[in-house]
């Protein structure tokens, strides 16, 4: 059975039409509540003109009770208006599921973990950092909605020249000297550099304190060195040759543009890549899906995960990287530079300061993955319906108000009379909230939430403007649309670590 309204309403139409079909909005009301094109793309297979058969499935489909007209148009398209019945059916069926309405749409759940942020513990989290935890944790959250189990991880290289750099670094100043040219700089190594021991796991704790401000917390944590003695036996597992005085992993074999070396020449010890095998190894040895969350400079390693994953008797299907682009922010229209080692980055913790955590979350997270971001931090703080998340957080507050105030009168998905074009509208759009987390999950790309939400504010505000809830004649059946588009909105900002407040 399909998990939603549109879904049942698209296979009742098909079945009676004999041919599958999808539902689109016409942008234009008057042109149906649904659309749909089916007769264009099966009139070359069914050999007949595709206005016979848009005529023929009109007829079809006002023979079902959900549809109170259907109109063939155009070349071949066919319009369907629904019977207030079938919005009935639809609000009753999100208000019987609350904030769940959408969700369990994994056809195959699996056991999924999604990588993401694995910054080194050289310095605080920047906000190009929080992109990519706020890119994965969107995407952890989707699977979870959708049913797959998920596991966050948080991977770092606890050797190598980077960490001995940052070491250096903290030293040089404990001893009163400045760090090291190629070292890093700024106020935390002064203050890691007041604190006795080893600065990493200081900064580490840092680093989670800070992710668990902005809403995102791990499950597991992984050192390199946790890998020391599953390195080996991985690299037995997979194609490897000898040359130039080292060893190397054909991966060449596997797509990958370059072999990739796995011993150092001057002392035998492994190399990043070498870890990486054993790492994925682990992964998928755990779980069904491996997902790895990385910036644009990581391109590359796609093809060479997927080659190792070959190699090691995967199917390298099971291993996803997913690429961010960078962030600007921008002030006065000014852009702000950002280097971690110099120390005149904008640190996480400072942005989530001057805007809060909701509007770092919303605007983290409301472009494409494969689209660079610039943030204007001024409009970003703005506490006005100007801040589109502010926008969507007010509508979600002014339902609380409304229901409040309604204390515990009665709700209904039944209206007392005719629908108003402003109720209709309001009910499609929160039944298209299904098919769109199911999509946004697929494809990985949580950006399509929040432009949702934001059409979902606009739709609840015009229902608003124009009808009275408390005190009408509808109000049992308003009470029930706004509890529907409240709990809709509070889902889709919860997806993206957006708090949904009851009040502002």
């Amino acid at each position: 059975m399909p998990a939603n309204a549109v879904d049942r309403l698209a296979e009742e139409l098909g079945a009676v039409a004999g041919m599958k079909l999808e539902l689109e909005r016409p942008s234009d009301p008057a042109h149906g509540d649904f659309a749909t094109n089916a007769a264009l793309r099966a009139a070359a297979s069914q050999r007949r003109p595709p206005r016979e058969l848009a005529e023929e499935l009109a007829a079809h489909a006002r023979s079902l009770g959900a549809v109170e007209r259907a109109e063939a148009a155009g070349p071949g398209f066919v319009n369907f208006f629904l019977a207030d019945a079938w919005f009935a059916d639809a609000l009753a069926e999100m208000l019987a599921a609350g904030r769940d309405y959408g969700a369990g749409f994994a056809v195959r759940p699996e056991k999924v973990q999604v990588e993401m942020v694995s910054a080194n513990p050289t310095g605080p989290l920047t906000v190009a950092s929080a992109r990519n935890a706020a890119y994965g944790d969107a995407v952890a959250r989707l699977l979870e909605f959708g049913g797959h189990d998920v596991e966050r991880e948080y991977y770092w290289n606890d050797a190598g020249r980077q960490m001995d750099l940052f070491r250096a670094s903290v030293d040089a100043v404990r001893r009163g000297e400045p760090p090291p040219a190629d070292g890093y700089q700024g106020d935390y190594v002064a203050l890691l550099a007041a604190q006795a021991g080893d600065p990493v796991p200081a900064m580490l704790e840092q680093i989670r304190k800070t992710l668990h401000r902005f809403r995102v917390d791990f499950d597991s944590y992984t050192r390199e060195a946790d890998l020391a003695d599953e390195v080996a036996p991985a690299m037995a597992r997979i194609d490897t040759y000898e040359s130039e005085g080292t060893l190397w992993a054909r991966t060449t074999a596997q797509g990958d543009d370059k072999d990739r070396p796995l011993l150092r020449s001057s002392d035998g010890s492994f190399l990043y890549f070498a870890s990486d095998v054993a790492y994925l190894a682990r992964k998928l040895e755990r779980h069904d899906r491996a997902i790895y969350v990385l910036g644009a400079d990581h391109h590359g390693y796609v093809a060479r995960l997927k080659a190792a994953a070959q190699m090691l008797g995967y199917d390298p299907q099971r291993v996803e990287v997913l690429i961010y682009q960078l962030v600007h922010l921008t002030r006065g229209g000014a852009q702000t530079k950002m280097s971690k080692r110099r120390g005149d980055v904008v640190f996480l913790d400072e942005f989530i300061d001057e805007i809060g955590v909701d509007a770092a979350r919303w605007f983290l997270s409301d472009r494409s993955p494969e689209q660079t971001i610039e943030i204007d931090v001024d409009l970003a703080a703005e506490k006005s319906q100007k801040n589109p998340v502010y926008y969507v957080q007010y509508a979600h507050a002014r339902i609380a108000g409304i229901l409040r105030n309604a204390r515990d009168a009665e709700m209904s998905a039944e209206p007392r009379g005719s629908l108003a074009p402003e109720e209709r509208e309001l009910v499609k759009r929160l039944a298209e909230f299904p098919a769109l987390v199911a999509e946004a999950a697929d494809r990985r790309g949580p950006h399509a939430v929040p432009l949702y939400a934001i059409r979902v504010a606009d739709d609840f505000h015009r229902f608003y403007h124009d009808h009275r809830v408390l005190e009408s004649d509808e109000q049992a059946f308003r009470l029930g649309l706004v509890k529907a588009t409240q709990n809709v909105i509070w889902r889709a900002l919860d997806l993206i670590g957006v708090e949904a407040p009851e009040s502002m």
